[in-house]
């Protein structure tokens, strides 16, 4: 009989703690009181936070975690398992639940939100979700837990249940099921010719499996979906209309789990599935990069335009993602390490900046930037928050943005693409000019506002959560290793990919 604590099972309860709470929530919630229903939520975010790190030193190690739990077809299981990866973006979605728990509270409660047992409720099978997307081995089990999240967070775009978040979860699904189903296609078509759904670092699929034109076709079938998720454009409108979603949705589902498991697709797809060299000599990284970089371009100048913050945050987190997929398709180990550290960097500077703007509203009931005149005043430390993320976003030195953006420049800069480096530097000075303009008005000393007066910060479980967010965004700039040493698994994973290169 095996252990019930063997670390080969730590993946699987990562997955069902999240599943059983939701269940818990959703049975017990309606029926006991709604201190009962958020506590079960913090408990369970805090046992899986326990479970995830208790497996970082085994990974940091070295050490192998897999379990196959049964078969699907010839040579192929529903497994799961651990690897530098996976570990990464495990450690940042968990430890975020937490806060973002915590912040649904003051933000459900303060704005008197309906509909708040199946809000907590699917809200914890998208994590169930998450983890299974970090921890899955091959791409069946992956495709399985992609679309468990596509599901899950529909309810969530439309909690509002008004005719505008049924329109935003109708583009979602239309956006992330037609590619999911693609997705699966192209699934079949590497099974077909290789015999195998593993992730490799490094990939597997040759020229002699998948001549060209045909590796170009199933490369863009497979990272679709991934695209789709982590708002490329052209395939990003249904990310600025899901905005009309709860805030905490937005700050931890579309700033960090949703849109980063796009870009975790886009990962294990060019590098684990079609690998550097076929994905350099079937042109798709080429043209995945230049998409990214009209991405970065693109949605930077549409935030510039853009009065409703969180609509300027999503044009944001738009172009940010897309750092994260020119990293992988620079193909060097640099880049690939700072893509991955970008998933961290950017969930942290993100959330805390969706968290202000859910605080703002709460509290003073305001939406667009050009109403916040010198709310600084009466918000001091949410805006300060603002301030100090804004400027990681840009990527200032001692902030993790800074970080992982050195890290994919001087990736790009290795090999000789002098372009791409460029427009990282040009998208940090055009984050600058969408972001600073709200830090300006916000401590403006003349013509304020009259309602912000007078002192009045938000509710402390939406001010604790985005000071804690932020200050990690902070201490991860200046210390990128402090505490989970989450730097030297992004550099694990990018020398895993292309030391059987070198």
């Amino acid at each position: 009989m095996m252990n019930i604590f063997a670390i080969e099972l730590r993946p699987l309860y990562a997955i069902l703690v999240p599943f059983i709470a939701a269940g818990l929530v959703y049975v017990l919630g309606e029926h006991i009181n709604r201190n009962a229903r958020e506590a079960i939520t913090i408990v369970a975010a805090i046992l899986m936070i326990i479970i995830v790190y208790s497996m970082l030193p085994h990974v940091l190690a070295g050490e192998e975690i897999k379990i196959r739990l049964f078969s699907i077809v010839r040579g192929i299981s529903f497994s799961i398992g651990v690897d530098p990866a996976g570990m990464l973006f495990a450690c940042v979605a968990s430890t975020l639940w937490l806060p973002t728990s915590i912040y649904s509270i003051g933000y459900m409660r303060g704005n008197n939100e309906k509909n708040q047992t199946g809000y907590y409720a699917a809200f914890a099978v998208c994590l169930t979700a998450t983890m299974g997307i970090c921890f899955a081995t091959n791409l069946v089990t992956f495709f399985m837990f992609f679309e468990i999240l596509t599901v899950a967070t529909y309810p969530l775009v439309t909690h509002h249940r008004d005719d505008e978040g049924k329109k935003s979860g109708r583009k979602y699904l239309a956006y992330t099921l037609i590619s999911g189903q693609i997705f699966f296609a192209g699934m079949v078509v590497v099974y077909v010719v290789s015999g195998s759904l593993d992730f490799v670092p490094g990939g597997y699929i040759t020229e002699k499996m998948l001549p060209e034109p045909w590796a170009l076709l199933v490369f863009f079938m497979l990272v679709g979906a991934g695209i789709v998720k982590a708002g490329v454009m052209p395939l990003h409108s249904w990310l600025p209309a899901a905005m009309v979603a709860p805030t905490p949705v937005s700050a931890l589902l579309h700033a960090v789990a949703v849109v980063k498991a796009g870009a975790f697709c886009t990962l294990r797809v060019v590098l684990y599935i079609f690998g550097p060299t076929l994905a350099k000599s079937c042109h798709g990284a080429n043209i995945l990069a230049g998409m990214a970089v009209a991405t970065i371009l693109i949605s930077s100048l549409i935030a510039m335009n853009k009065d409703n913050l969180k609509e300027r945050l999503a044009f944001s987190t738009i172009g940010q993602l897309s750092y994260i997929i020119l990293g992988i398709c620079i193909l060097t180990p640099l880049s690939t390490a700072g893509a991955l550290y970008h998933i961290v960097a950017h969930a942290f500077m993100k959330i805390t900046l969706f968290m202000v703007a859910g605080a703002i509203y709460v509290t003073t009931h305001k939406k667009n930037i050009s109403e916040m005149l010198g709310i600084g005043k009466r918000m001091p430390v949410t805006m300060g928050a603002f301030a100090c993320t804004s400027f990681a976003l840009a990527g200032f030195p001692v902030f993790a943005g800074f970080v992982s953006k050195a890290n994919i420049i001087m990736g790009a800069i290795s090999q000789g693409k002098i372009f791409f480096a460029a427009t990282l530097v040009a998208s940090a000075l055009l984050a600058i000019v969408y972001l600073m303009p709200v830090v300006s008005i916000s401590f403006r000393k003349n013509n304020i506002h009259p309602e912000f007066a007078e002192k009045g910060e938000a509710a402390p479980a939406m001010l604790i959560p985005l000071i804690f967010t932020a200050l990690i965004a902070i201490i991860l700039g200046i210390a990128p290793n402090a505490g989970l040493h989450l730097f030297d698994l992004a550099l694990m994973a990018g020398n895993s990919i292309f030391q059987p290169l070198m």
